[in-house]
């Protein structure tokens, strides 16, 4: 344990053994705060603009952006109509299973950045699945469901294979894997990118792309305007209480979090921790091809070069939740309303979207770092009982109730 001051050191005390309650106190307040330093950022922001009508004049400065009206139409770009909502639940349906996929390698003390990399390589075997059967098979309702499930369980599995990879040699070489998970996205991209352009892509345009799939194998739109389905948003909140239960309610559950939070501890009561840390590798991995699959039938219906950070997205998601699966469902949808309500700011005020770009980032930093610095805390050994702590968040005796 690092040498701090007393004061420092009953700060991260109470940080770890925070309680459920307390800790999400602790986030309202650090969204408050963010939102008065956003104002603040917005407000100064606007001093060097030039506009027709600035929100008022002090000292000869004409400040052009109004905070209130910003956030104002923040909320209302993510919640004012039903087709604005769609497109917030369609953002945090996809973050749901990246920010599960991060939050499982977490509770195994790992720390997956390779989400990215397993979401794309799942988001194109589940294309390739879907193109190649379609072609071979009855364009009916019953058969593209069939389908779509499969092509979901394709993306896991090859998303899982990726997974395994620097789970193996964190295990067996005890290389580390934030290293070899950030250096395994650049290779996914790489060869997701030379097999569509040379081998599996659509040869009649010039975009780097498969061939779109057919009407019966998309996700039908729940809400007219945009790409979400509510069966993708039931299936991300079915797997974030699953993931739960399976680590609060069964022997196995338990050991894979004994393995991250004390791996000594964890081979001394038997528990194999090596093949402990594959298989949560493998399951963060499963998690991000999901969402890849997801990705593809939901909204490109193919696969497609440039692929949205949603697995680093969901690194914050994790963050915010306290890596707790249940977390993940509000962190989610915060994240979803602040990218669909980014855009209306864009659109209707015309404030600089690296602006929005620097408000959203101050709310996501405030937000995600109280539960950041306790997972840090922990890990050095603060708190009355650090390896007792769960590592979704509070003492044992929070977590059980």
């Amino acid at each position: 344990m690092v040498d701090v001051p007393p004061r420092i050191r009953r700060l991260l005390d109470g940080l770890v053994d925070a309680s459920g309650t307390e800790r999400l106190a602790v986030s309202f307040a650090a969204f408050v705060a963010a939102l008065l330093v956003g104002a603040v950022i917005v407000l100064v922001s606007g001093a060097p603009a030039t506009c027709a009508s600035p929100v008022f004049r002090i000292g000869g400065f004409d400040f052009c952006y109004n905070p209130i009206t910003v956030y104002v139409t923040l909320f209302e770009g993510a919640f004012g109509s039903l087709t604005r909502l769609g497109i917030t639940l369609q953002e945090m349906s996809l973050l749901l299973f990246t920010g599960l996929s991060v939050a499982v390698a977490f509770r195994a003390g790992l720390f997956n950045i390779g989400t990215q990399g397993q979401m794309v390589l799942g988001a194109l075997a589940s294309a390739l699945f879907l193109g190649w059967t379609t072609q071979r098979l009855p364009e009916t309702a019953v058969v593209g469901g069939g389908l779509m499930i499969v092509a979901v369980v394709v993306g896991a599995v090859v998303g899982g294979a990726y997974g395994a990879i620097p789970g193996a040699m964190k295990a067996y070489a005890d290389a580390h894997e934030v290293v070899t998970t950030i250096m395994l996205n650049f290779v996914a991209a790489g060869v997701a990118f030379y097999l569509v352009r040379n081998h599996v892509g659509d040869p009649t345009v010039d975009t780097v792309q498969t061939e779109s799939l057919p009407s019966h194998v998309q996700l039908a739109p729940t809400i007219s305007g945009t790409r979400f389905s509510v069966i993708a948003l039931l299936l991300g909140l079915l797997v974030a209480v699953g993931i739960y239960l399976f680590y609060q309610r069964t022997v196995l559950g338990y050991e894979l979090r004994t393995s991250g939070l004390a791996p000594e501890a964890a081979r001394y009561g038997g528990v194999n921790s090596d093949r402990n840390i594959i298989a949560s590798m493998i399951a963060s991995g499963a998690l991000g091809g999901v969402a890849g699959a997801v990705y593809v039938m939901m909204i490109l219906y193919r696969w497609q070069d440039g692929f949205p950070a949603l697995g680093f997205d969901g690194i914050a998601v994790s963050i915010l939740a306290g890596n707790n699966p249940l977390g993940v469902i509000p962190a989610a949808l915060l994240f979803g309303m602040l990218k669909s309500g980014s855009n209306a700011i864009n659109f209707s005020l015309g404030v600089p979207p690296e602006l929005v770009e620097v408000v959203r980032g101050v709310i996501i930093l405030f937000v995600a770092m109280p539960e950041f610095f306790r997972l840090l805390g922990r890990r050095a050994g603060y708190g009355t009982d650090p390896e007792a702590v769960a590592t979704d968040g509070g003492t044992p005796s929070s977590e059980e109730s």
